[in-house]
């Protein structure tokens, strides 16, 4: 069965950086575009970040365009999100998710459990 296991969250600092994998099985890794998104407390999910199959095209929110990079290793089954000059306003909830095509914005079908990340001083 498909199973995503988000990693790499934890308390940072404002400007600070934090790296979350996503170790993902039971599928054709390379195949499938994947996706982060988060959901903050008290608030809806926001779809943050997607990537192709093959890793050719990125796509990222106005909100953390700039400051943090998608990336993929297919080799490892693997999904990474660089997140760089973090704010308070991404404490979030983040998860990791299998798009349903090998393109973003077709839909997503399978969810990991997440990882919580804490941007404090």
């Amino acid at each position: 069965q498909v199973q995503l296991v988000e990693s790499g969250g934890g308390l940072a600092q404002p400007g600070g950086s934090l790296r979350l994998s996503c170790a993902a099985s039971g599928f054709t890794f390379s195949s499938y575009a994947m996706s982060w998104a988060r959901q903050a407390p008290g608030k809806g999910l926001e779809w943050v970040s997607g990537i192709y199959s093959d890793g050719s095209d990125t796509y990222y929110a106005d909100s953390v365009k700039g400051r943090f990079t998608i990336s993929r290793d297919n080799a490892k089954n693997t999904l990474y999100l660089q997140m760089n000059s973090l704010k308070p306003e991404d404490t979030a909830l983040y998860y990791c998710a299998k798009e349903g095509s090998y393109k973003v914005g077709y839909g997503m079908d399978y969810w990991g459990k997440g990882t919580l990340v804490t941007v404090s001083s």
